[in-house]
């Protein structure tokens, strides 16, 4: 058994009661180091297997071949397994190798939930998800959705917003929603959801300052109802009050 476990975004609070579980049914626990640092007070004395970044495919392997050999092995990806998580690369693998194992994958909140619960309520009405990061998307492709999303005016839910790698993608989609967006479009910014370093600020698109963003950011652009009161951004869904 392959269990595929979205772990949240950092805290054990924010996990469900099936993660939970399924952790402490595993025999074996595969992560990226991070992911299996957070997890460690569930773990205790298990098998962990950690790889570090770019490491997504040997991993995936990993944990397929020790599934294979019949052991219960636990998959950890932050937030959802199945936004930006491993659980697309592994069903890929196992479906087209043909694998001869059986794969659950338990859903978790992903960053773009926990960022929106603490700036209030951002993502009431239609919103969509965009990774900034080119690592395996072309940015061309990244531009035409960026620009799409803006002109649709959907909430837009930035993820792997900055880094050092990538310190101008930030800007650069800012500037190709700048046709779509007021100044006054109101921005929220969470770092570090629910991780001891987590922080939060709300501004605006006139007013964004990109060098505070970083890869454990997550920056929600709202729509052209989004409004701020009293240190809250909230998207109204329609209601008629």
């Amino acid at each position: 058994m392959l269990t595929v476990i979205g772990i949240g975004p950092g805290s054990e609070a924010m996990m469900t009661e099936e993660a939970v579980t399924a952790l402490k049914e595993a025999e074996v626990v595969v992560g990226y180091k991070t992911y299996t640092h957070l997890v460690k007070p569930l773990v205790g004395d298990k098998e962990v297997i950690k790889t570090g970044m770019r490491k997504e495919i040997e991993r995936c392997y990993l944990a397929i071949e020790l599934a294979q050999e019949g052991k219960n092995v636990a998959m950890v990806c932050s937030g959802d397994a199945g936004i930006y998580g491993m659980a697309g690369l592994i069903l890929e693998i196992v479906t087209k190798e043909k694998r001869d194992i059986q794969v659950r994958v338990v859903p978790g909140i992903t960053a773009s939930i926990a960022a929106a619960s603490l700036l209030g309520a951002p993502l009431m009405h239609d919103f969509c998800h965009i990774s900034l990061s080119d690592l395996l998307t072309p940015w061309e492709v990244i531009e035409k959705r960026i620009k799409a999303a803006a002109e649709a005016d959907f909430v837009i839910c930035f993820y792997n917003p900055r880094s050092l790698g990538r310190e101008g993608h930030l800007a650069r989609a800012f500037e190709l929603m700048a046709p779509f967006k007021a100044a006054t479009t109101p921005i929220g910014v969470v770092k570090a959801a629910a991780r001891k370093k987590e922080e939060k600020w709300i501004t605006t698109f006139g007013e964004m300052e990109y060098e505070r963003v970083d890869m454990t950011s997550l920056v929600i652009v709202g729509n052209k109802s989004t409004y701020i009161s009293d240190d809250l951004m909230i998207t109204p869904r329609g209601y008629k009050l």
